[in-house]
């Protein structure tokens, strides 16, 4: 079976010291890709085919990227039309000294009193490293496991979270109480007890979210975990997964990152303009707005790609949340404890936890907000302060003023905007079909069709990349161009980027604005999380905690 040796062959085999010729199709093996790997095809279904076909095992399939997580042998050999995705496991390693605060101010920041009981009937999924049955979540939290290492959180920053979330604070007399007492956790555990994921593992939870959705009312997803990714929001599975979630009418929630104050470090999630971002907020322990900062280590704007991120920015500093006893954070850090049950931190993830919880009090109170309404929602009714005029977005969450606004007409029938591309979605589909299929010919004689405002607008959107990801696109084409000889490799390139992406992305929100991708069939589905090397997803993983002032330190294996 030969196929056109895709970018990600290229770039395992050139890992692995292999030399690889892009000039003539080359059969994909396995020589180049073994072990676990994420195979994308037309579907999920027939990917797991494929891989069985050729001597594979399919461990889960995920419908999310129209692919599986799998094992495939050395020299398998898979046909046209499908990628292979290395899987790369992540750790991570933390350190603590000591805090202790006189009380907790999240919810008192974000306009609500000091205990209350937000959020009932809604079910946000945390995806992380696992949730301990603790005493302040009880009756009230359900364990998806993906890992095969058992339900609970060995390492213990899952377990945070939810505390940040949805504590009830029934351990400290209602002092540490979540911001959404009353919602319910599904724990989708991804990590083990060192906390190391990987990619697939990742997509598989994600997977179960989708999977489970009406059998939990999961409304809100959590995911606190960036990627060192270079590729275009576009073509990123781990944000294409996401975004599918989003379509469906699940608020998805991301951490800019602790990357700041450098402006533009926001990574992939964060970096998707679709999906809610949430940066780090300091209230300088106070319950004062006035004397808000954005957190020195915030991710800040704008991406790569001229993205405003994040949207806003959360409670991320000094935020105490629930103790998962016995975790490796409990262990090594006892000095961050705080009274018996509870844990202090910093970081994006808790800033993300926390704009979670916002959204779980706004749907319970409002149910058939979509994303985007609740994005807006959430966005136009932030607050401002001096220190917030830049790496805060719209500004600090505010959710007493989005609760009462939630009901507007402004809200009801706000919809997101769409992108002016230039030419029809059905030409933009033949070109990004040709491409797909490989066919040069058929390609070029659809490029071809397109207004010349509309080739001009590729090359504007190609020049718009960061520089590694066009290098990163570009290895997949050759100079060779079919009936159209003059094109350089670099010019084919950005045709291909741009057909595969808009088409799926502009197009998709042009056509539905969002509210029912689900039931529609789109050639976005066919290219979504074509291209992800493994090898590029490096330097970052779970937004770490600064546990008392110091941050936890994410390595590669």
């Amino acid at each position: 079976m030969s196929v056109i040796l895709t970018t990600l062959g290229i770039a395992a085999a050139a890992a692995a010291g292999t030399h690889i010729t892009t000039e003539e199709p080359q059969a994909l093996v396995a020589e180049q890709v073994t072990g676990r790997v994420v195979v994308i095809g037309p579907d999920a279904a027939a990917s797991a085919r494929e891989v069985r076909a050729a001597g594979g095992t399919v461990r889960a399939e995920v419908e999310l990227i129209n692919g599986v997580v799998a094992e495939l042998p050395r020299g398998a050999e898979l046909p046209g039309g499908y990628d292979v995705v290395p899987d790369r496991p992540v750790s991570f390693a933390s350190e603590a000294s000591t805090a202790d605060p006189q009380r907790a101010l999240v919810r008192e920041t974000v306009g609500l009193a000091s205990t209350g009981s937000e959020g009932a009937g809604v079910t946000v999924a945390l995806v992380d490293t696992g949730v301990a049955d603790v005493s302040d979540l009880a009756g009230r939290l359900d364990h998806i496991d993906v890992t095969g290492t058992g339900v609970g959180d060995d390492y213990g920053h899952g377990t945070y979270l939810a505390g940040v979330l949805a504590g009830s604070g029934e351990s400290s007399d209602g002092r540490f109480q979540g911001v959404a007492p009353q919602a319910r956790v599904l724990d989708v555990k991804v990590a083990d007890g060192s906390g190391r994921t990987s990619l697939a593992l990742v997509l598989e939870g994600l997977q179960q979210v989708w999977n489970t959705a009406d059998q939990y009312g999961t409304k809100v997803v959590n995911l606190s975990l960036a990627s060192g990714s270079p590729l275009p929001y576009q073509v990123d599975p781990l944000n294409q997964a996401l975004r599918r979630l989003w379509h469906r009418g699940f608020t998805v929630v991301v951490a800019s990152g602790n990357d700041g104050p450098t402006p533009g470090v926001v990574a992939s999630p964060g970096n998707d303009p679709v999906l809610l971002t949430a940066g780090g907020l300091d209230d300088g322990f106070s319950a004062s707005r006035a004397d808000d900062t954005v957190a020195e280590f915030s991710g800040r704007g704008p991406t790569i790609q001229g993205v405003g991120k994040p949207d806003l920015v959360a409670p991320g500093v000094h935020v105490v949340g629930l103790r998962a006893p016995g975790s490796h954070v409990d262990v090594s850090f006892p000095r961050a404890r705080v009274a018996a049950d509870y844990v202090r931190g910093s970081g994006t993830s808790a800033s993300a936890a926390v704009t979670s919880a916002a959204v779980a009090t706004i749907l319970a109170d409002s149910p058939n907000l979509r994303p985007a309404q609740i994005k807006h929602l959430v966005t136009a009714t932030a607050y401002q302060a001096d220190a917030l005029r830049t790496g805060a977005g719209a500004g600090g969450i505010d959710l007493q003023a989005a609760l009462q606004m939630a009901d507007s007409p402004k809200i009801r029938q706000f919809s997101p905007p769409v992108a002016n591309v230039p030419g029809t979605p059905g030409q933009w589909r033949s070109v990004a079909i040709a491409i797909g299929n490989g066919d040069r010919k058929a390609a070029a004689a659809a490029w071809k069709q397109l207004s010349p405002e509309a080739r001009a607008w590729v090359g504007r959107s190609w020049v718009k990349l960061d520089p590694v990801a066009r290098a990163w696109v570009g290895r997949s084409w050759v100079t060779s161009s079919g009936d159209d000889e003059k094109v350089t490799s670099e010019e084919w390139a950005a045709r291909a980027w741009v057909a595969r992406a808009w088409v799926g992305d502009a197009w998709a929100a042009r056509a539905w604005v969002g509210d029912d991708w689900a039931g529609r069939a789109w050639i976005g589905d066919d290219w979504a999380a074509r291209a992800w090397v493994g090898d590029d997803w490096a330097g970052r993983a779970w937004i770490g905690e600064i546990w008392e002032g110091r941050a936890w330190v994410v390595s590669w294996r």
